[in-house]
């Protein structure tokens, strides 16, 4: 696919955390590149500590990287206008308990430059689409963990972006939850947004993405189309969770990644 395809490209991306009094040298990212198309849902996959939130806050411009670079839409991502086609959605979103989601909206409405008269209009569609209309004047302390999740997808969709990156969307919902998190992505990329998320829920990445990549202690070990990933030279096809471990397991016998 030619660059005008693309809406991510992520090259050779590495970053090192020093921790501690002694300031002791912990790799998170060690040079991860990949590309995502545009219309796509694509998967950051790996276990806890693999890297995928700190490759996704880079690409956000929350953390720097150390080396590497990050374009959205064939723009630098550390730019405005790179960015303000972007809807994020962190792993934890932390909102102020005393608004409530009308307020919640009118205050990103703002961050974003919408005027008032759209941020209304928009906000109403959004809480419909959410199904949080007839909690939209209730404070967020008395919402559970799924509704909170629900009022941070209406903030990443405010803007009505192109490019959705989600962080551990649907971790820590119930069954229920999952699956309405799931449908909604879907009904988004029906209607011509590209999806990035990250998880480590197999299940709903098999049923969602058509590309993947897997990181395990900040490198990729893999990354493709699913169905390739999962189709074995001999015919053969193994579960993406049989994939997910052996990929895992193979990066631990290469050892640790250098931390210099």
């Amino acid at each position: 696919m030619s660059d005008d395809g693309l809406m991510v490209e992520v090259a050779n991306l590495k970053k090192t955390f020093h921790i501690g009094f002694f300031r002791k040298k912990v790799p998170a990212v060690c040079g991860v590149g990949f590309t995502v198309n545009r219309g796509e849902i694509f998967g950051l996959l790996g276990p806890n500590g693999a890297g995928k939130t700190t490759t996704l806050k880079i690409m956000m411009g929350l953390i720097k990287a150390d080396a590497g670079s990050v374009k959205l839409l064939g723009r630098d991502a550390r730019s405005y206008t790179a960015r303000k086609n972007v809807g994020y959605l962190p792993e934890h979103a932390y909102f102020h308990e005393y608004l409530t989601p009308m307020e919640l909206l009118d205050f990103y409405g703002k961050l974003y430059g919408m005027s008032k008269k759209d941020c209304h209009r928009r906000r109403g569609e959004l809480l419909e689409r959410v199904g949080l209309a007839d909690a939209a004047k209730r404070p967020l302390k008395k919402f559970s963990k799924g509704m909170l999740q629900r009022v941070g997808l209406a903030q990443a969709l405010l803007s009505d972006p192109e490019f959705l990156v989600l962080d551990e969307p649907m971790s820590g919902l119930d069954p229920i939850g999952r699956k309405f998190v799931a449908d909604l992505i879907l009904e988004l990329n029906e209607s011509g947004k590209t999806i990035l998320f990250s998880s480590h829920i197999l299940s709903d990445v098999e049923r969602l993405c058509s590309r993947v990549i897997i990181l395990r202690r900040g490198e990729k070990v893999a990354e493709g189309k699913l169905a390739a990933l999962l189709k074995h030279d001999d015919g053969t096809e193994e579960t993406l969770e049989s994939l997910f471990v052996r990929k895992a397991m193979e990066s631990d016998v290469s050892g640790p990644p250098a931390t210099k």
